[in-house]
């Protein structure tokens, strides 16, 4: 296993800090959601005309991109060509970059749609995406989020999408936090094709000014409540060789740490679970 972050945790970094500090903290990787002002990073410079310059500098300081996160949602039916079009742009940046991994939301509302023709038109668009040059040699992630939280709803989606391109990102506080699946069962219905992770903890402190609508505030990962150390013993015990990446969501909540600060904690918790020292 490998550690890497996510630039929502350092909304305020441009790009050479960013790959300059996460080497300096320790990570060996980092998963692109965002930079500075634009949440989608295929429309940036660095990562278009100078994407050669951008690889190399990542490489010059030991790391990876882990991960490109999009922002597909491929359950919504009206949304098939705008994610057709994302899907594009992303496959480049990641082939470019070296990468082979790319989330993507399943979206949708299943108050007004069932989950299972949710889940058709997700298999629907994988098929559409897959179709695309290049698409099939990259690993497409649904993330449990929202709707698709439960492990159970995923499944529905594996089952349709057979192909190994297409597996989960287990979000593991998600499903701790909002889910009704222990570790356990959840790793039980999706650990076959978890392809990645994130990492994040809370506790439930309702009265307290940070705390978000469901009464639950983040906290730094060992910190909270959510049996992080559980989860990740589970992904050794079954060999997960992937990323283990802190999903610091420091650009969607302000009051957060700094990630001068969280950052080299989290690597220093983290490090010792993973088996390196």
């Amino acid at each position: 296993m490998k550690l890497s972050t996510t630039t929502l945790g350092c909304p305020d970094w441009h790009l050479d800090q960013v790959i300059e500090k996460c080497s300096a903290f320790g990570f060996q990787g980092v998963d692109l959601r965002g930079l500075q002002g634009d949440l989608d990073v295929t429309v940036l410079p660095e990562f278009k005309e100078d994407i050669s310059n951008t690889k190399r500098k990542f490489e010059d300081f030991g790391l990876e991109v882990s991960g490109v996160s999009s922002s597909l949602r491929i359950c919504v039916d009206s949304m098939l060509n705008e994610n057709l079009e994302e899907a594009r742009r992303t496959i480049e940046v990641v082939r470019a970059l070296g990468c082979d991994r790319i989330r993507v939301f399943g979206g949708g509302n299943p108050n007004i749609q069932s989950y299972e023709k949710l889940a058709d038109q997700g298999s629907l668009t994988m098929e559409e995406i897959l179709r695309l040059d290049g698409a099939s040699e990259i690993k497409w992630m649904l993330e449990t989020h929202d709707a698709w939280i439960d492990p159970d709803y995923c499944s529905l989606l594996l089952q349709r999408i057979t192909s190994s391109a297409f597996g989960i990102l287990w979000d593991i506080g998600h499903t701790a936090r909002m889910g009704n699946a222990s570790h356990h069962e959840t790793f039980k219905t999706i650990g076959c094709r978890t392809y990645y992770t994130h990492v994040k903890d809370a506790i439930l402190d309702p009265s307290h000014p940070q705390a978000m609508k469901d009464g639950w505030r983040y906290v730094a990962p060992g910190k909270g409540s959510l049996r992080l150390k559980e989860a990740i013993a589970l992904l050794k015990e079954h060999d997960y060789q992937g990323w283990i990446m802190l999903e610091h969501e420091k650009r969607w909540h302000g009051d957060l740490e700094e990630p001068e600060v969280l950052f080299p904690q989290f690597v220093a918790w983290a490090n010792p679970l993973i088996g390196k020292q």
